[in-house]
């Protein structure tokens, strides 16, 4: 069997064309498919090292009867990017209790070196709304043992629905502290908006960074599996299922769609897109719908918690177009109003729209990378603008603002992460009215690690507050955001850290914000 065709080499030596690679891409999609089916493929002999489950074990995208049981098989978890040679045989069980009294299904599936030898087991017939624990092995290996929860019943409305969002975990600027604090929290649920891995390269004294700038795929390989050696960061993945979408670093900082930071050849780009997406997918509790085809993976789905949350998961990278007015905080340029600019994509927006048109739920839900409420600063009396946000894609913005205000969905709200800081803010219509109405509620989430140890306020953090009253909180610390969503009330508690600049912070939460059902906005208590 041939192995996927993305590069090998270091940047600048593609030995592929696009339509080369399109073409052998689709003869080998069939294959990719077999990756955690039962009896598949012929094992072969190999030694499997001291731990082939080094990596851990995972749950994600739950639904009221199953869910994505993943693990990775690894030759040597201290370089998770070695492969195995030939398929192997992974047993599987998963029970009612965690010393596995009551086994309720178990099974083998076949793990294949063309997905790194990982395995997403989409699990059904389960009861809604309870935990399960599960467990894998081969031969006289056994895996940790994790714990999944399923989805609220179609339609029910919980007392209380508790999950947690976090994002950005840059492994050379901070310790993973905040890991270590979720996988003690009752909750039920872990988001992750995206920057799971850095793909810069640093000096590889600094926390035992393995190198240069990533672009291929045993280069993806190696980066995700050194981020899941993090002992906290796996402990947390075995605690609760995560849902998960992506943002620019897990393939290349500030790319929009087919352009690279450094405006890279198309194809050449491309390939290190697919390259970066397969990586993804084998490390991450994805179902077999989002298998990469090449240099695509349709991330962006919708998750029903009940009748309590519809949970749409964005994709605001794979289909955006390039960011304007040369991508940086700046004063619009004519380029941020193109009416054919988009974050999302056509096909995207229409899909987000008409589903959250046709909703039910009590909460609808974006789970979204970048900042859609409106920031401006002042630089020389001039107003400027986080062009790489929602705030550089004033028609898209405008489109979606628009129809939260026509459409009147049940209590919008949008769950941001990316710029490494906490805020709670208002989403308008018009930013320059002070009477325009309230359509959203906005949750951004700080950073696990990225940006050291950070500090509560700034300098500029008293003029950036009186010059957008719509925002209701900044903090610039580590940590995360853990939600309780109940039928009558939307509550946000923000943790943060003291540092995670070396270990045992402790975390506290700096402030609380409350929605209630049918009054859009966030009220501290």
């Amino acid at each position: 069997m041939e192995g996927l065709p993305v590069p090998t080499g270091r940047k600048g030596h593609v030995g592929d064309t696009r339509r080369a690679f399109l073409a052998r891409m689709r003869d080998f999609a069939g294959l990719l498919a077999l990756g955690s089916l039962p009896g598949c493929g012929r094992e072969r002999p190999v030694r499997l090292g001291l731990d082939p489950f080094g990596l851990g074990v995972a749950s994600g995208d739950p639904t009221p009867d199953g869910v994505v049981l993943w693990t990775r098989l690894v030759a040597d978890p201290l370089q998770g990017e070695r492969l195995l040679e030939g398929p192997l045989s992974v047993g599987w069980e998963l029970a009612t209790d965690p010393s596995f009294g009551r086994i309720l299904q178990h099974g083998t599936v076949t793990a294949i070196p063309e997905l790194a030898h990982a395995v997403h087991l989409e699990v059904a017939g389960l009861e809604p709304g309870r935990e399960y624990w599960y467990r894998f092995s081969t031969r006289d290996a056994e895996s940790p043992v994790g714990r999944a929860v399923t989805a609220p019943a179609p339609g029910a409305l919980p007392e209380r629905y508790r999950f947690s969002f976090v994002s950005c975990q840059h492994w050379e600027q901070g310790l993973y502290t905040a890991y270590e604090h979720l996988a003690q929290e009752d909750i039920d649920l872990i988001v992750h908006l995206g920057d799971y891995i850095y793909e810069d390269g640093t000096d590889e004294r600094v926390r035992g960074h393995n190198g240069p700038e990533i672009v291929t795929l045993d280069d993806y390989r190696r980066r995700l599996a050194q981020y899941k050696s993090d002992e906290h960061l796996r402990a947390a993945h075995a605690h609760v299922p995560f849902v998960a979408t992506w943002d620019d670093h897990e393939v290349d900082n500030n790319y929009a769609g087919a352009v690279s930071e450094r405006n890279a050849p198309r194809d050449e780009f491309l390939l290190r897109r697919a390259a970066a997406y397969q990586a993804y997918y084998e490390h991450m509790p994805l179902r077999r719908a989002q298998m990469p085809r090449g240099p695509d993976l349709l991330l962006y789905r919708r998750l029903q918690l009940g009748g309590l949350i519809e949970l749409n998961v964005l994709d605001t990278r794979q289909y955006r177009t390039d960011q304007p007015c040369g991508d940086r905080r700046r004063p619009r340029c004519a380029e941020a109003y193109l009416e054919d600019a988009t974050m999302m994509g056509a096909d995207q927006e229409r899909w987000l729209l008409e589903g959250m048109a046709r909703s039910e739920a009590r909460w609808n839900v974006l789970a979204n990378q970048v900042m859609l409420a409106e920031v401006r600063s002042r630089l020389d009396g001039e107003l400027t603008y986080p062009l790489d946000q929602w705030a550089g894609y004033v028609a898209p913005r405008q489109r979606l603002t628009g129809f939260l205000a026509e459409a009147k969905p049940a209590n919008p709200v949008v769950l941001t992460g990316d710029i490494h800081t906490h805020w709670v803010a208002d989403v308008k219509v018009d930013y320059e009215s002070a009477r325009a109405p309230t359509v959203a509620t906005e949750f951004v989430g700080t950073s696990i690690s990225s940006g050291g140890d950070g500090q509560d306020r700034y300098d500029s953090t008293a003029d950036m507050l009186a010059l957008n009253p719509h925002v209701k909180l900044f903090n610039g610390q580590r940590g995360w955001v853990s939600c309780t969503v109940s039928p009558t009330e939307w509550r946000a508690d923000y943790k943060v850290l003291e540092y995670v600049s070396r270990p045992g912070s402790p975390a506290h939460t700096r402030a609380s914000f409350v929605v209630e059902d049918g009054r859009p906005g966030a009220v501290e208590v």
